[in-house]
């Protein structure tokens, strides 16, 4: 047992802004290419339903049911993707001329909110939202003149979302991912997927895709060299190490370890994750984070 603190140094967390937004527009069962969002200020999300609905028995409440809950939301920026036209009720003859009242198609979106604390500020990480199956309300455009003090219009949208499904979960339209606790290699393999790379395009994987994904190698150890001493225990799933940066680290492999079915595959140095060595060199240079990756058997 241990008495409880609050506000301590290191946890102060708190999240703020949105960037880095892609656009993924339905086509087929899946969706096209991914396209940048540029010019978006804000992006709201807003759940809903979930309603209580309570059972009566001998005089006493019984149970408790609650409704389905739904996924929902709205979109504020300054300019939006043409491919967002087809999703905003538009039909695209030819470039630059359009028809309104048309079909919404349905569209999906990826983008990230910062997460920071008391050390170190908005470096701290990041989270990055999935929405799948949204489409948007008509929404008005306020067109003003040019003034002596001018203001670019900012077009806004509410959305709703049609879940999608998820092998052992209830279907859902909502994913996300923290940074600070989704180790680096898997948060890198996600983003060239979900963002592209200079050799593939951004695309929008389905749930059950990404819960392979991160499930992959499940058994993970972080580790920090620096001048103080530590063990290291290979029984916990995440596992902080603090050792001499002077010593060569090996992951001690215990029993437990081995039987559940995962074999080591190495060291990956933390913001250079294409760097992956089966021992910590010795006398590394200055303070240096590390994960120690498994894999499936």
């Amino acid at each position: 047992m241990s008495k409880l603190y609050w506000d301590q140094t290191g946890e102060r967390f708190y999240e703020a802004g949105v960037k880095e937004c892609a656009l993924f527009v339905a086509s087929g069962s899946g969706y096209g290419t991914g396209v940048a969002w540029n010019g978006l200020t804000k992006i709201g999300e807003a759940p809903e339903g979930a309603d209580a609905t309570d059972l009566w028995a001998n005089d006493n409440k019984y149970a408790t049911f609650r409704s389905v809950e739904k996924f929902g939301g709205s979109i504020e920026a300054y300019t939006y993707p043409d491919e967002f036209m087809a999703c905003d009720g538009s039909a695209s003859i030819i470039p630059g001329f359009s028809l309104g009242q048309q079909s919404r198609k349905l569209f999906g979106l990826v983008y990230k909110t910062t997460v920071g604390n008391d050390i170190d500020g908005f470096d701290k990480g990041y989270k990055l939202h999935i929405v799948y199956g949204a489409t948007c309300s008509p929404s008005s455009k306020d067109y003003e003149t040019i003034n002596d003090s001018p203001d670019a219009i900012k077009f806004s949208w509410s959305f709703e979302t049609t879940p999608v499904n998820v092998t052992g979960y209830k279907a859902t339209s909502y994913l996300m991912f923290d940074s600070t606790k989704v180790p680096a290699a898997k948060m890198q393999a996600l983003e060239e997927i979900v963002y592209g790379t200079n050799s593939s395009d951004a695309r929008l994987p389905m749930p059950d895709e990404i819960v392979a994904l991160m499930s992959t190698g499940a058994r993970e150890y972080a580790v920090k060299l620096n001048t103080v001493g530590g063990t290291l225990d290979p029984s916990k799933n995440i596992t902080s190490y603090e050792g001499n940066n002077a010593e060569a680290i090996t992951l001690p492999v215990a029993a437990d370890v081995t039987k559940e079915g995962y074999t080591f595959a190495g060291w990956v140095e933390v913001g250079d994750v294409s760097t992956v060595v089966t021992t910590i060199p010795a006398n590394s240079t200055g303070d240096k984070e590390y994960i120690a990756t498994w894999t499936s058997t």
